[in-house]
């Protein structure tokens, strides 16, 4: 058995892969440890976890391995800071501390947090070459081209090249400061909202809005035909600042200054970010397009945070030759860490290919019995109760707090005959089954369901349970071979990382999940992947007729999707949800 843990810190999303034999073990980012969404920091309790999941200590790790090589990212901010003094002396005094302290010393950090001797050897990939092993080593493919976008690695923020069995080959690159991902960042900073946490705000806006300014934005990044482009930079400042990803130029070209937080949304902001997600799209389809030429192949992999737009992602699926797709679900640098693992599996050991990624349910699960003894500390029920009962649910039982008894049921028929009563008599339900998601998209294992029918649904759950912004959109997730029926679309999407547009006839039917521009970000569910999500969506669709739920990820606004029995009751209590079915047990306001 050859062990292979990979890492991603330092950045943002900080990940940690355990890979046995070529299948990963267990893979989570930091976040959902610590509660601190997007942490850079050191991921040692992620990296708890996949040991102990594995039953291993980090001395029968046979390779460490990190996802990038710092000294070249360390040489591209010293290069940028000098071409860009004085206005980079913000960066720079910022920087070097960390660099100084850290950054510079990843080897010397792994073997201290692991118990290492010196003498293990401490692996260090590329940046875009760990995405795009991510993406394709997975994949299912013999062979594929491969797309990795992303804001920066070392240098390069764009490359793409070919998959073959164990052979990735990354051929064409674009590079700092000439990025879609930093681009499509400056828009966010632009409209208001916080950089690699809110772009997917700027994607939801979008659809509201009209193209308006999909000119005025082309001036500001040149696309050749084969997808090859350059940012103007004097409309950009990102290289140079920590206060601003770009400049007054920016703001003169759109006719109007940046937005401030507190300012209220415009039908001019949501054309901003409909033109901004054009441009994008636009530029995406032309390196596809040009790549499947060259190389004449019609299968596509894609990693990089740019993956996870998945209205792009639907567009070079729809509007190229590519016949099959694969989007790693933490397209982000969390994947990373899973990706360099399985670099040094097939890239460097070249051992055989054994695993398709499926499903990305590789984060921690936990017994009903920690359920159970969760629920006893955290509810109302007093210390030194007796466990949990085992009855069926025959009413409400009542609390001075407002709170059921927690109730657990025998049947899962029980269980789940109940809940999908629930939410088709307009209950928001808390899902907390199995083990947690890998990436950013919650996929039925820490979820938040609803009725996906009511237009109203969509403003409850934005208000009251995750108290975010009301042009959010919500996603369906469909049983698989019910999808084609309900939305245009002959694939599976089991990340939800593509968005097909609901079916005209069926939208007024399924108003919740329907986007202001008749899409959806669709997530199809198969029963082999998650049985028991498959069987809800099952119970609802004989009561109703609609063979999908509402899916939302299981978190209030600024905090991480939960990941334990703790974290989801903290998160119910102090939310809209009406209800928390956690394992086999349920809790109900």
């Amino acid at each position: 058995m050859i062990y292979i843990l990979g890492i991603s810190a330092f950045f943002h999303d900080s990940a940690a892969a355990l890979v046995a034999d070529g299948i990963p073990v267990a893979c989570a980012a930091e976040e959902r440890f610590t509660r601190v969404k997007h942490t850079s920091e050191f991921p040692t309790k992620a990296i708890e976890y996949c040991l102990e999941t594995a039953g291993i200590g980090a001395r029968n790790v046979d390779y460490v391995a990190f996802y990038e090589k710092p000294l070249r990212k360390f040489s591209r901010i010293i290069e940028t800071c000098i071409a860009t003094w004085p206005f980079s002396a913000g960066t720079w005094f910022r920087a070097m501390p960390l660099w100084m302290t850290s950054r510079l010393h990843i080897a010397k950090t792994i073997r201290k947090s692991l118990g290492l001797p010196k003498t293990k050897a401490i692996l260090f990939g590329e940046h875009h070459l760990s995405h795009a092993a991510s993406a394709f080593y997975p994949s299912g493919f013999d062979e594929a081209v491969i797309l990795t976008v992303d804001g920066v690695g070392e240098w390069t923020t764009t490359s793409v090249g070919v998959g073959r069995g164990n052979v990735i080959e990354l051929d064409r690159e674009i590079r700092f400061p000439h990025s879609l991902g930093l681009f499509y960042s400056a828009i966010t900073h632009y409209l208001g909202f916080q950089i690699n946490d809110a772009e997917w705000k700027v994607m939801g806006l979008a659809a509201y809005g009209e193209p308006r300014f999909a000119d005025q934005l082309r001036k500001t990044i040149r696309t050749a035909d084969d997808g090859s482009f350059q940012l103007d930079m004097s409309y950009f400042a990102f290289h140079r600042s920590l206060s601003s990803a770009i400049a007054r130029k920016f703001e003169k070209l759109l006719g109007a200054p940046r937005r401030s937080e507190d300012e209220p949304l415009t039908d001019f902001h949501s054309d901003v970010a409909r033109s901004a997600q054009l441009v994008v799209e636009e530029t995406l389809l032309a390196i596809v397009r040009d790549a499947v030429k060259r190389t004449g192949l019609k299968k596509l992999c894609i990693a990089g945070g740019v993956g996870l737009n998945s209205k792009a992602n639907y567009r070079l699926l729809a509007e190229t030759d590519v016949d099959e797709i694969f989007i790693q679900p933490a397209a982000g640098d969390d994947g990373a860490a899973l990706g360099v693992a399985l670099y040094v599996q097939h890239g460097a050991l070249n051992q055989p290919r054994v695993y398709e990624m499926r499903h990305a349910y590789l984060g921690p699960e936990f017994s009903n019995d920690e359920i159970a003894h969760a629920l006893v500390a955290q509810t109302s029920r007093p210390p030194g109760s007796a466990d949990v009962p085992s009855v069926s649910y025959h009413g409400q039982d009542s609390r001075a707090t407002g709170f059921s008894a927690p109730l657990h049921f025998e049947s899962e028929d029980e269980l789940l005959n109940h809940v999908s009563r629930e939410i088709d008599a307009g209950k928001v339900v808390g899902w907390f089954q199995g083990r947690m998601e890998f990436g950013p998209r919650a996929l039925g294992a820490r979820s938040i369901l609803a009725d996906p029918r009511p237009a109203e649904m969509k403003d409850i759950i934005n208000a009251k349970v995750k108290f975010r912004e009301r042009f959010r959109p919500f996603a369906p997730a469909v049983l698989a071979e019910k999808a084609h029926e309900w939305f245009e679309m002959d694939f599976s999407s089991r990340f939800m990382l593509l968005v097909p547009q609901v079916r005209e006839e069926k939208r007024s039917a399924v108003q919740a999940i329907t986007h202001a521009d008749g899409s959806a970000r669709v997530q199809t569910v198969e029963r082999d992947s998650n049985p028991r999500f498959y069987r809800l969506i099952e119970k609802f669709a004989e009561l109703t007729g609609v063979p999908m739920l509402l899916n939302t990820s299981f978190n209030v606004r600024g905090e991480p999707i939960v990941c334990t029995p703790q974290d989801a009751i903290a998160s119910y209590l102090k939310s809209g949800i009406d209800m928390l079915v956690i394992g086999d047990f349920m809790l109900i306001k």
